[in-house]
């Protein structure tokens, strides 16, 4: 015993060694991607323990006393086949010689100690499901164990000192009883290499094995043990600097400001801060006097320009959504509105919610109150926070803490005419294309050189188009040309060098046409589609695009959820918006129209908002189209 405990520590001693030393080998990159298919073998002391009450031993040797207890060590030795379809979970199988071996505590019996060892040994198949839960290459094992008897002999020593020899009477043939292990892929080969070699420690524990059908004998393992694999990976593939294609797109000329006659959508939400029911100061409030010279028409005008990218002009409109409201319902005299106000905290606080925009439309813009219905409830008709949800949290929970406008009347909540301007339009971008990047190259980045050899660089990036301002190229210049040369390295690690010339000139006067922008908003839920506004879309925006004329369609989302899921959502959204405007146009006879359609997902540099506001972020939800002049 002494003896299998010093083994015992030692291999738990070595094994952590190994495991925390591996984190640091794992750190280079495997460029070749990992083979799904894995071969090699495992072997392993089983250290096992037993427990029970054994006596009679099979029909004709009894032991004086009863074995309680024992322990000792088996061999375990197996081919493996490993199957990896995800870096996630994957499945292990084994099929082995198997040793539960060992021997039980000496017992007395007559005044002398009486001694039973055995050798009760299995081949065993072991299906195990393979978990991977994190980036380091740890990972969880569990699964049955059908373990086939192939040894079940005892040796017997009685009080009397004859040994004797045997095989344990009700046996179990056949064994079902369970494991579950922990382990870690250590990789021993070149990453880059074809045929990749994993060593692999692992420890697993394995409960519930009855070896005999008579009396008690509960027989618990724990295997310490190491797995060597071998897979195979396709061979990296050596692109020729001619496989790989980059070509730019230049705008024939960059306006120096754009005026855009914007239909801007209501979005019908009012938000609330935490702990009040008060409508926030963010939201534009007016005076009785001021309320009667209020009108829809004064938020047309232009006043402040967009500013870096964010629509702060915009936004202005949407946080007068009540006084619009409210000069709407004067307009119409048999219109009526609900307010429906959610909170978190019960329905009461929703339902103040609503009251208090209730009393704001009463008591400045005179509506009489039988026209405004108000409710509350714990959950708005389409929440941000679904059941079950435990990310972003800090983000969505304010969403929900809101009142929804809704009226029968479409005047109410209609979309508000106004003009915008816009200082960097995207048609302005310079279109930097390398079809094919994200299978060939591991990243790519560019310089942009000026006449007077002046390098402006930009990257890395890792898709396959990417757009930069003309106007960030020019700086302060009026037109410039330019060489751009772009740097990728391919996964093999080849370097790739492209160059292309530019010439970029920027308009000195604004355009004197103003142009067309349209958007389209999707709630907090991905069942609503592109197809949710088709009549929009065909009735409405196709016939404004004229012969020739330009669209530009760009998609968005706010900050929640998976980056990879946002720019997928983004670009699905605007490519749809494209085909329907397109087979619309068709239908019209509306010819050479040219679309640029892009996602943008999250991207915070082309976000239309901020992210930090609750309204700011369901206007990210969209996509927008504009409308560009000849």
């Amino acid at each position: 015993m002494r003896q299998s405990n010093f083994t015992f520590q030692f291999l738990i001693i070595f094994f952590t060694v190994v495991l925390l030393s591996s984190v640091a080998a794992h750190a280079q990159e495997n460029r070749r991607g990992q083979p799904q298919w894995w071969f090699g073998g495992a072997v392993a002391p089983n250290f096992n323990f037993y427990s029970g009450s054994l006596q009679q031993l099979n029909a004709t040797v009894n032991s004086g006393s009863p074995f309680t207890k024992g322990s000792g060590t088996g061999l375990f030795l197996s081919p493996l086949l490993e199957y990896r379809p995800d870096p996630v979970w994957g499945g292990i199988l084994t099929l082995g010689y198997d040793g539960r071996s060992g021997s039980f505590d000496d017992v007395s019996s007559q005044g002398a100690s009486e001694k039973l060892s055995t050798s009760i040994n299995y081949i065993s198949l072991e299906p195990s499901l393979k978990i991977s839960p994190f980036e380091y290459p740890l990972y969880f094992f569990a699964g049955p164990r059908l373990g086939f008897n192939v040894a079940k002999s005892f040796s017997y020593t009685p009080s009397n000192g004859t040994k004797v020899d045997g095989e344990w009477s009700g046996a179990r043939g056949t064994v079902l009883t369970g494991q579950l292990g922990v382990g870690y892929d250590i990789p021993l080969s070149d990453p880059n290499a074809s045929t990749q070699v994993n060593i692999s420690p692992f420890l697993a524990v394995h409960v519930g094995q009855g070896p005999r059908s008579e009396e008690s004998w509960s027989l618990t393992s724990l295997r310490l043990g190491v797995g060597v694999k071998f897979g195979t990976t396709a061979e990296a593939k050596r692109v020729a600097e001619s496989e790989v294609r980059f070509s730019v797109k230049a705008p024939r000329i960059i306006p120096i400001e754009r005026k855009v006659r914007e239909t801007f959508p209501m979005r019908n939400y009012v938000f609330f801060d935490e702990g009040s029911t008060n409508l926030p100061s963010r939201y534009v409030t007016l005076t009785s006097e001021d309320a009667g010279k209020f009108k829809e028409e004064q938020l047309l005008e232009p006043q402040p320009k967009d500013v870096a990218g964010r629509s702060r002009r915009q936004l202005t409109v949407y946080h007068n959504i009540v006084n619009v409201v409210g000069d709407r319902m004067r307009r119409n005299p048999d219109a009526t509105i609900r307010l429906i106000g959610s909170s978190d905290k019960g329905a009461a606080e929703g339902k103040q919610f609503a009251e208090s925009l209730k009393r704001y439309l009463v008591d400045v813009f005179g509506i009489e109150g039988g026209r405004i219905a108000t409710e509350g409830g714990e959950k708005p008709t389409i929440p941000s926070v679904v059941a079950g949800a435990t990310r972003e949290l800090d983000l969505l929970r304010p969403e929900d803490r809101r009142v929804e406008i809704a009226s029968s009347n479409p005047d109410i909540l209609d979309p508000v005419q106004i003009i915008s301007l816009q200082e960097d339009p995207l048609d302005s971008d310079v279109l930097f294309t390398v079809p094919g990047a994200s299978d060939i190259l591991s990243s790519w980045s560019l310089e942009v050189t000026d006449e007077s050899g002046k390098i402006k660089r930009y990257g890395p990036f890792t898709g396959e188009q990417e757009r930069i301002s003309g106007r960030t190229i020019l700086s302060d210049q009026s037109q410039g040309r330019y060489t751009v040369v772009m740097l990728g390295e391919t996964k093999s690690g080849q370097s790739i060098r492209k160059e292309e010339n530019i010439r970029l000139v920027r308009s000195d006067e604004p355009e004197s046409e103003p142009g067309l922008r349209f958007s389209i908003l999707f709630e907090f839920d991905q069942s609503k589609t592109v197809a949710t506004y088709e009549r929009f879309l065909t009735k409405t925006v196709a016939p404004l695009i004229p012969n020739g004329g330009s669209v530009i369609i760009h998609g968005h989302t706010d900050i929640v959820g998976e980056e990879s899921h946002n720019l997928k959502l983004s670009r699905d959204r605007a490519n749809e918006t494209m085909t329907v405007l397109q087979r619309e146009l068709g239908r019209l006879g509306t010819r050479n129209v040219k679309f640029d359609t892009y996602g943008f997902g999250e991207d915070v540099r082309r976000a239309p908002f901020d992210n930090r506001l609750p309204e700011e972020r369901f206007y990210n939800r969209c996509v927008v189209i504009d409308i560009v002049p000849e």
